[in-house]
């Protein structure tokens, strides 16, 4: 003989504490639907060519994912994955208000951003810390406020042998970051990438946002 759970009919009816879960949920969405329209309407730079790409699998209730490719020329990215070999990027936001304590706020951004060197700017030992900066650098002149960043600047050096030895020697720099966005202006923040992203390609700066040539000539004044 089947018992009924005590309870089943309230929730049925109208359980306050259902709706308020109800309730809860539904807000946690609208308030990730504003945040990812403002990303997918943000000014991005002409050189870049951007979509949205599925999200990695499990990494928070709410996610949204956009990948980019530097344009270069007549040659555009892949169509395929969006990957250019002027430079590529992916931006992940995700939203999870269970994380907050830990990220700092509701909405946590990873960027991933890559691109060749020229060999000469490739052996540069500050490349790395240079790299870095222009991300900072693009966050701040767009006014994205944002804490908790993290992150890493990878310069990879190589040199081509055996059927390989045709390529040479090349450079590439990588940046692997993440941080809580603060305040209202999301598309702040994937301007940023963006711009981080051409500076990385070797694509004129825009205001705000120093050169190489720039940094190089300030670490030679301090020193």
């Amino acid at each position: 003989m089947l018992t009924a759970r005590r309870g089943t009919s309230g929730a049925r009816s109208g359980n306050p504490n259902v709706s308020c879960v109800m309730a809860h949920l539904a807000n946690d969405e609208a308030v990730f639907e504003a945040a990812a329209a403002q990303l997918r309407q943000a000014r991005l730079r002409g050189e870049l060519q951007v979509r949205e790409i599925p999200a990695p699998d499990k990494i928070a209730p709410r996610s949204l994912a956009l990948a980019a490719g530097v344009t270069h020329g007549n040659v555009h990215p892949s169509e395929n994955d969006g990957d250019s070999p002027y430079g590529a990027g992916r931006l992940i936001l995700m939203h999870d208000p269970a994380s907050a304590a830990d990220w700092g706020g509701p909405f946590r951004l990873v960027c991933f951003a890559q691109a060749p060197l020229e060999m000469e700017i490739g052996v540069d030992p500050f490349i790395a810390d240079v790299a870095w900066s222009w991300l900072i650098d693009a966050l701040d002149s767009r006014g994205a406020e944002y804490s908790y960043a993290s992150g890493t600047a990878t310069k990879t050096l190589s040199t081509g042998f055996g059927t390989l030895e045709s390529q040479g020697d090349a450079a590439q720099i990588e940046i692997r970051a993440s941080w809580t966005p603060q305040g209202g202006d999301f598309g702040a923040h994937a301007e940023a990438w963006g711009e981080l992203l051409c500076l990385l390609a070797g694509l004129p700066h825009h205001e705000g946002v120093a050169s190489l040539g720039a940094k190089r000539a300030q670490r030679g004044t301090r020193a």
